[in-house]
């Protein structure tokens, strides 16, 4: 067993509504150019407080493009 939580991202979902880079800054990232997210750390520990965030962000996608666990 982990002790971290793997986050992905679909970017040939994404439609660009900035909601993840919003919510977890840390996590994710708007690409200049496209404006499709980019993830920033793939795996997060369970005792991290971005985890959460990242969480609330994958449920916020309006393109369900992020999946966390």
């Amino acid at each position: 067993m982990t002790n971290e939580t793997e986050v992905r991202v679909d970017r040939d979902r994404c439609i660009g509504a900035g909601m993840c880079a919003l919510t977890a800054p840390d996590v994710f990232d708007q690409d200049i150019e496209d404006g499709l997210v980019l993830l920033l750390r793939t795996r997060l520990p369970h005792t991290d407080p971005e985890l959460e965030a990242a969480r609330e962000a994958a449920g916020m996608c309006p393109a369900e493009a992020i999946s966390v666990g």
